[in-house]
């Protein structure tokens, strides 16, 4: 079934699709994104990527290099806040405007105990509600976390510099100059896995506040979710979540998971990155007729309906 679909990466500063850009993955452009409450430079990785851009390559340098010969993605990116947020306000994680329910593969709620048990034990939610969310504090949910140096500004926007540019082999736990003294004042492990584990405690974020005008870079990847199959592989349990979308009442339909970071108390988005399978025959359909000039998109390449983020 996975053959009938091509991935497409967009990122924006918020839900609204027609503000968002196509990611190019598994290349060194980093995607800038300049919201109302943050600023932001995000580098999307799939390994053994099949999707738009058509050019994409297929890996990056990223999946060669300890720890990450085994990952199927990562979403890195470097932020600055525009105001200060607690640790434990500041979530990262999915969430969906519509509700799943009725839409779950059989298997989900152990697939989800063994998520909250062996990788995020963060992660909180509520997938049956009308607008389901699945969100685990940004501090604990993250796999990487580095704090970087006070961010300076050019013209009233945010420089995020050489800091803020991607790496090729990815981003190192750690700080970067005053940033290593801020660290050490949270109390924060050294170690990623320990910080992780450190942020569960809500006494221990209330020590870390995401600081304004600071710079922060990050990445969250993992081997389970295999965005080419849109299957999730766990420690000893698979779930192929295509093979259940793609059902009599579905089959025409493009299939999305969004990524979002924001600020629990106010709503207020950080940025958002949508992964979508679009079926492989719409794309072409709408190749050809770009080809034709019968489209308003004269440049060519596929752009998204009204229907294709349900």
């Amino acid at each position: 079934m996975a053959d009938k679909y091509l991935l497409r990466v967009t990122a924006g500063p918020g839900y609204d699709p027609s503000t968002h850009v196509e990611v190019p993955v598994n290349t060194q452009n980093a995607t800038k994104i300049n919201g109302d409450y943050c600023t932001t430079s995000l580098q999307v990785r799939v390994q053994n990527y099949r999707g738009l851009p058509r050019n994409s390559p297929q890996s990056s340098p990223y999946f060669s290099n300890a720890p990450h010969t085994h990952d199927q993605y990562s979403i890195a990116f470097s932020f600055v806040p525009h105001a200060s947020i607690s640790a434990s306000n500041l979530v990262f994680g999915n969430d969906f405007d519509r509700p799943i329910r009725d839409r779950l593969p059989p298997g989900f709620g152990t697939a989800f105990k063994i998520v909250k048990w062996a990788i995020d034990p963060g992660l909180d939610g509520d997938v049956y509600a009308d607008k389901p969310y699945l969100y685990g504090p940004a501090l604990s949910s993250l796999n990487v976390v580095r704090v970087g140096e006070k961010a300076t500004r050019s013209e009233g926007k945010v420089d995020l510099g050489e800091a803020g540019n991607p790496r090729k082999v990815g981003i190192e736990e750690g700080a970067d100059g005053d940033g290593e003294e801020w660290r050490k004042e949270t109390g924060a492990p050294a170690d990623g896995g320990q910080r992780k584990k450190w942020a569960l405690t809500e006494a221990n974020r209330a020590k870390w506040e995401w600081e304004e005008g600071r710079l922060y870079a990050a990445d969250f990847f993992n081997p389970y979710l295999d965005f080419n199959e849109f299957a999730l592989k766990l420690p000893g349990f698979s779930l192929g979540i295509l093979s259940y979308m793609d059902g009599k009442d579905n089959l025409r339909k493009n299939h999305d998971l969004r990524y979002v970071m924001k600020d629990k108390e106010t709503g207020n988005v950080f940025f958002v990155v949508v992964f979508t399978l679009h079926l492989k025959d719409d794309v072409e359909k709408d190749d050809a007729e770009a080809a034709k000039g019968t489209t308003a998109n004269a440049g060519g390449g596929f752009q998204p309906q009204d229907d294709d983020l349900d």
